[in-house]
Parts: structure tokens; sequence; C-alpha cells
């Protein structure tokens, strides 16, 4: 059920019965002061603006039009005009029993599917011949974020992992995966110290560093024997990944790998046509593009080389051979991307030029969904003590760890694979949720202490709240009670009502994170509803009520808020325990 899309419904046949025509939005919104109203319509303001008429009055029109529908008016408690114009919705009590009756037995609890699109979302991508480190994460979940919604929202969404497995460092590695005898016992954490011996021999060595740029000519040009090798290192660091992958709950697998080198048979064939077309032109030596929109300093469009003189191409080349192919091949409608914010401008101009040649439309959106960097409490990058990146995998151990020690001072009754389980499900949703919670276009602090808490938004609070909900429902199967039938369901107190808004908001809280790419407004709404589960639990009785009726009606809202918990943590790839 979407509350916003109803009121803005009817806030746009009123106006249309009054005669107005105007191509403005009208959108019913949640109130910020829920004390007084639930929903705020502010949209009188901007239109009366436009047909030149005081807002007041328009809205107190718009108001009175509103009242004279049948369906409305049993939706409503009140519905006045505020300020300069704005109209203020409080919904009836029984009107928001009634919503909530029979949610709790649909799996998608009211939440309504999409129009179907297909949804391209590029994600991850880290480099082969390295270990995934820290700066990996927040592309990896926050996309994997992005996918679920979607997802469950009824879209047709294709993964990509963009990988990095291509480009001139290829011939360095297979020039010494030549030389190491071992080669076929490899595994990616040789492959950290094998990368750092190669470049040293490259760069020392002579004859090595020319039989490095042989093979990356040979392997460029399809070699059986260089592809092989290639193929070795990018099949030990994927298995590495996947490990990665499945302890983060991430739902990327070996099929949605699609690298750079997948792209390029392509390159030639574009920079021809983009000569062709006159929208590039040769500049000694080099192929160049000019973009007018990108200005230098003297005030010139920027030139954006695509080709190098020695033939060779650039991560910009690729990533419009990649546009290009996610419309054309994919028939992607919508392309989402995860990239750091760093490779705005990098991107902005490839898409510039993709535009202008017209390989893809501009009724096809492409997104770059940036984010910023983990912090140190310091504010710097967050690195080990000695400077160097941290390894993922690394920071996923410490976190299940960290996570272990604390059940073990909290509940020393669970042991063995229960504790290993419970300190996965809390460590790696801690992580998750530390990073999905902030804002993605802003750096965010790091902090074990604050992420780990059972205090505050954080993964353990929510998931806490689960549990006790788990709890509570089954204490009350073994007293016997019953809580399916919901007829005569009622809300009585302020608690009560709170919750069953806060449910019934969830589809436009989805749709919001779907439309926004921002995971940390479900976040928020969890961790909203989570504290308001916790006033209802502290302030109500549940099982202690002696009143049959009202026990009845606060188990089904117990079992319907934990029930919206776990799908909302569902869509961000957190689990929620039965016990904790």
């Amino acid at each position: 059920m979407n509350i916003s899309a109803i009121l803005s419904t009817y806030a746009k046949e009123a106006i249309h019965q009054l005669g107005i025509t105007s191509g403005l939005p009208i959108t019913a919104k949640v109130s910020l002061r829920p004390e007084l109203a639930d929903y705020q319509i502010d949209s009188m303001i901007p239109l009366a603006k436009q047909l030149q008429m005081p807002p007041r009055q328009l809205a107190e029109q718009v108001v009175e039009q509103m009242r004279k529908n049948p369906p409305f008016s049993t939706m409503i408690e009140s519905i006045e005009v505020a300020g300069a114009g704005f109209i203020n919705i409080r919904l009836n009590n029984s009107w928001l029993a009634q919503a909530i009756a029979g949610l709790a037995e649909d799996p998608r609890l009211g939440v309504a599917l999409q129009a179907p699109t297909h949804i391209v979302i590029d994600y991850s991508s880290p480099n082969v011949a390295k270990e995934m480190h820290v700066g990996h994460l927040r592309s990896t979940i926050i996309g994997d974020a992005s996918v679920r919604t979607l997802r469950f929202l009824g879209h047709n969404v294709t993964k990509v992992n963009h990988i990095g497995d291509w480009g001139t460092q290829f011939g360095m590695l297979i020039a010494h995966l030549e030389d190491v005898e071992s080669h076929d016992r490899l595994t990616l954490s040789d492959l950290e110290g094998f990368y750092r011996e190669a470049k040293k021999r490259y760069d020392q060595d002579n004859d090595f560093s020319k039989r490095a740029r042989q093979y990356v000519v040979k392997l460029q040009q399809g070699d059986e024997y260089c592809r092989r090798m290639w193929q070795q290192l990018v099949e030990i660091s994927m298995q590495q990944n996947q490990q990665n992958y499945d302890l983060l709950g991430v739902s990327l697998t070996p099929a949605d790998i699609r690298g750079e080198s997948a792209y390029n048979e392509m390159l030639p064939d574009i920079i021809d046509d983009l000569l062709a077309r006159h929208i590039a032109q040769e500049e000694q030596g080099s192929v160049v593009v000019y973009l007018d929109a990108y200005k230098n300093k003297q005030g010139e469009p920027m030139g954006v080389v695509i080709r190098k003189q020695d033939g060779g191409y650039l991560y910009t080349t690729t990533d419009i051979a990649c546009a290009k192919y996610r419309y054309e091949t994919l028939n992607a409608d919508r392309v989402l991307y995860y990239i750091d914010a760093r490779q705005h401008q990098h991107l902005m101009m490839a898409w510039a030029i993709v535009r202008k040649a017209g390989y893809v439309p501009h009724d096809v959106a492409l997104e770059h969904h940036k984010f910023g960097m983990m912090l140190d409490k310091q504010g710097q990058p967050f690195k080990t003590r000695e400077g160097g990146t941290i390894k993922l995998s690394e920071l996923l151990a410490e976190a299940v760890s960290r996570a272990k020690r604390i059940i073990e001072q909290k509940s020393p009754h669970i042991v063995g694979a229960d504790l290993d389980e419970l300190a996965t499900i809390i460590g790696i949703g801690a992580v998750k949720y530390a990073d999905l919670s902030k804002n993605r276009t802003t750096d965010y602090i790091f902090d074990w202490d604050s992420m780990l808490s059972f205090e505050g938004n954080t993964a353990p609070y929510i998931q806490y709240a689960g549990a006790r909900i788990h709890s509570l429902l089954e204490k009350a199967r073994r007293q016997g009670l019953s809580w399916q039938d919901t007829q005569g369901l009622s809300v009585t107190t302020a608690e009560e009502r709170a919750i069953v808004l806060a449910i019934l908001q969830l589809e436009e809280r989805l749709n919001l994170v779907a439309r926004e790419g921002m995971p940390n407004m479900m976040c928020q709404y969890l961790f909203d509803l989570a504290s308001l589960f916790s006033r209802f639990y502290a302030n109500t009785p549940i099982l202690a009520e002696a009143d049959g009726e009202k026990r009845r009606n606060r188990l089904y809202l117990t079992q319907l808020t934990g029930q919206v918990l776990a799908l909302g943590l569902s869509t961000l790839g957190i689990r929620v325990p039965e016990r904790m």
C-alpha cells in the first residue's frame, strides 16, 4: 500500500474537478511534524503561483473538494489548511486498522509490484591479481542493496561485476607467472607478493620488460598461451573474491562477471565510427573527442583521448563501449554505476561522448550513484597502522571475531556452531549496516565500537528487536494463544498508531530507495520502526494483557513489525537471528 500515492491521487482529482489544468507535480509527503499531521501537501504553493492566486485560497478550495469524495472521507480523520497554503492530513484510526488486516499473510506485506523495467547495475569491480580491500566494500554492498530492492519491486535486474582484467600490467604478470615453477599451485595470497615481484622485475630488468610488452600485444591479439595464463590469474582472483561475497551475503556470482576484456573487440569499431562521423579527430597520432560542456583553463573545449599514439585504448574507451553494450545488447532501460566519487568527471565525459554519438538515447538513464570514502577516527583513509591497505577478508574476520566476544560476554550459554553462526550474522550485519546507514555521497568514520553497539542506529539494535519479537511470539504459541483472526482489529493507543502508520509506509520507503539508490533511507526507516516497537513493548502490556481482544491485536501487530523488520533488512542483505 502506498498512502502517499493514494492521497496524491485524491488531491489531483480535486484539482481536476475544480477545472484546473497544470503539469506541476502534486504530492502528499509524510509530515515532518507528526504532532500536527500524518501527511502534508505543499504543492498548492507553486501551483497558486502559476495560477496567480493566493495559495491559501487555492488550498481551501482543494480541501473542500477533497472532502466531497466518499472514499477519501472514510480514510481521513481530519484535513485542514495551515500556514501559507499547506494541506495537513490525519488518517482515521479505523481505516489504519483495516489497512493492516491480513498483511501478515501476504509475503509482500502489501507492497505492490512496479511496472517492470530492465535495470543494469554495475558494482563491486575489483582488480585481478589483487585481493579485495576495504575500498571495495561500499560499492559491493550498496550496489547489492540496490539489486535486492529493485528486484523485490518487480524489476528485471542484470548484475555486472566489471572487474579490472585487462591492460598493460598483464604482460608483466604473465611473464612472471611463466617463470614461477609453482604457478599451478598459485593462490591469491601469493599474488599479493607476486604482483610486487613482477613490477620490480619490470622496472629493473630490461629483458623481462621487453618480454612483458610482447606478451601484452600477444594477449590483445588472442594468443592461446597468453590467454590461458591470463585466465588462470583471473580465476585465482575471483575464487577469493567469491569467498568475500559469500561471507558478506552479497548476491554476486561468477556468472555476473563481465570484465574490461569483454569489450576489447568493440573498441576498434567504435574508434572508426567516431572518426567517420567527425565526432573524434586524429591529433599527433592520438584520437581525441572534444566536449563543449567541459572547458580547460583557457576556456577551450577539453579533449578526451580515446586512443593513444601507440594504438592503446584507455578506460574512457572501454566505458564508452560498456554503455553501448548495455543498451544495444542487454537492452537496458536504466543503468546504475556504483563507483566512488573520484571517478565522477571521468564517467560524465565518457557518457557525454556516448550521448553525442547516439549510442545510448537520452530516455535511457545512465546514473552514477557515487559514494564517499571510509575514514578512520582521525578522518584519514582507513588503513593499517603501517599505512597499508586493509584487506577486506581481514576486516570481515575481525568483525566476526569481535561479535563473538560480545556474544560470549552477554550470552555465555550460546556455544559451538550456534555461537559461530550468530557471530557471523551479527558481525557481518554490523559492518554492512554501519556503511549502508550513512548517506552514500559522503565519507564516513569507521568505528568498531559504535557499529557493534546494541544501542542507536545499528544492525545489532534492529536485529535484537527482531529476535525479541521472535521470542515473544514463541512464548505466546507455547501458551496456546492465536492472533491470526484480524476481524475487529483496532488501533487504540498512541504507540500502536505510530507502529501501524510506519508499517504502512514500507512501500513508500522502498520506492524512494529504488529511485535514489540510497539504502540509508531504508536503514533510517528500520531504526525508527524498531525504536517505536521498543517503546510499545516497554509501555504496553502484550502477553500480560487481560483483555483477550487487545492481546490478540497487539500480538498481531508484534508479528507484523517483525516481518517488516526482516523484509527491510533482507533488502540490505542482512539477516535477523531468532535469538541474541
